[in-house]
């Protein structure tokens, strides 16, 4: 990682806070113990002088220190019961209308849920059954179905909840997409939640996930910007996306060869440019783009270049963090960015050393005084 870890009073006071923001990126090692936790870890805290920190789960295993059983560390942040067996659940009957009774009907307080499904993913399970919903209603449209047989694809009780339910999530009705157009917007599942890809028959335009903010905004822009000619449907780019996305996901390979629409104005284009030169499994911080890009007193502009990104993962901003190391805000929600990182430390480990880039700062513990 190529940021320098903050002062051990800085990691400490998180380590008693529980502060979620190092998720993923810094580790205690608890010297009294022989274990290793996250920082959210909710056992009691080990003593200062006890705590040695580090960058990587790989850091602690080397240096002798076994993975706490509480916090989990080797497990996926959203390791939990509750949440496994309600997605489990959904997986089985995604065309299902849940509803809180359905969790109640389960064993589960609709309400802790609720809160468990915010603060692992940024929406509700109910929000997530309706998008589950809201898939199926697309794919049929993209096929040709009519949207009142669009409806009865996803489960909803009404056309017009169908209409409402797409428009709140696209900012469009389901109607003003077409199946043919100079560009075709698909949904495609992923492991970290769905996302809507548009492209033409040369290029791919956006990717994002489904429920970020800015989409609505972004769809309506590029249909403008083709005078209403924006369809439902896959290009030959759409599907090389979908090969190469199946690929990262996979483990089998980080690179991503699908062709890029040049939106955004220059200086856009030239962080966007520097932010597809990260590899994967390391991360910069914004001061180091600016730098990179010849403009060091541009934090602030490459931090707004940053967030207009409109092609996620193709253009990896979620590999630009605070200077501290923290997480740093993501519009595809920071469980998300702390997931996708954590996923390309796999592709950094498998790089041949031969290959391998030099970083600024290597991997260290640093002990408490």
């Amino acid at each position: 990682m190529l940021f320098q870890l903050p002062d051990t009073a800085t990691l400490y006071q998180a380590l008693t806070a529980r502060d979620p923001r190092y998720e993923g990126q810094v580790y205690v090692c608890v010297t009294s113990t022989g274990i290793f936790c996250r920082l959210t870890c909710p056992a009691r805290k080990p003593k200062p002088e006890n705590c040695v920190f580090a960058e990587s789960i790989s850091a602690c295993i080397t240096d002798g220190y076994r993975p706490c059983k509480r916090c989990r560390p080797l497990d996926p942040q959203d390791h939990d019961p509750d949440v496994t067996r309600l997605l489990e659940a959904l997986e089985r009957a995604p065309e299902r209308r849940w509803s809180e009774r359905d969790v109640a009907a389960m064993g589960l307080d609709p309400s802790t849920i609720r809160r468990r499904f915010k603060r692992l993913y940024g929406l509700t399970f109910l929000d997530m059954a309706r998008q589950r919903r809201l898939r199926a209603g697309f794919t049929a449209l993209g096929q040709g179905d009519r949207v009142i047989e669009a409806q009865v694809e996803a489960g909803f009780e009404s056309a017009s909840a169908f209409r409402a339910a797409f428009a709140r999530l696209l900012g469009r009705p389901p109607a003003s997409f077409k199946l043919e157009g100079q560009l075709l917007a698909d949904w495609i599942p992923t492991p970290l939640g769905d996302m809507i890809a548009v492209s033409s028959h040369t290029e791919l335009h956006l990717l994002e996930f489904v429920g970020r903010k800015a989409l609505r905004a972004e769809l309506c822009r590029l249909d403008a910007a083709v005078g209403g000619d924006l369809g439902i449907g896959t290009t030959p780019v759409g599907e090389t996306l979908r090969a190469e996305l199946t690929a990262y996901f996979s483990g089998a390979s980080a690179r991503f060869r699908t062709p890029l629409a040049r939106h955004g104005t220059p200086f856009q284009r030239e962080v966007w440019a520097a932010l597809r030169e990260i590899p994967a499994g390391e991360s910069r911080s914004y001061a180091q783009i600016a730098r990179a890009i010849g403009r060091p007193s541009a934090t602030r502009a490459v931090a707004r270049a940053n967030g207009a990104n409109q092609i996620a993962l193709l253009i990896p901003c979620h590999r630009v963090i605070g200077a501290d190391g923290a997480l740093t805000g993501y519009g595809g929600g920071l469980w998300r960015k702390q997931r996708l990182l954590e996923i390309e430390r796999h592709y950094a480990a498998a790089e041949p050393p031969a290959q391998a880039r030099p970083s600024v700062n290597s991997t260290r513990s640093q002990r408490l005084p």
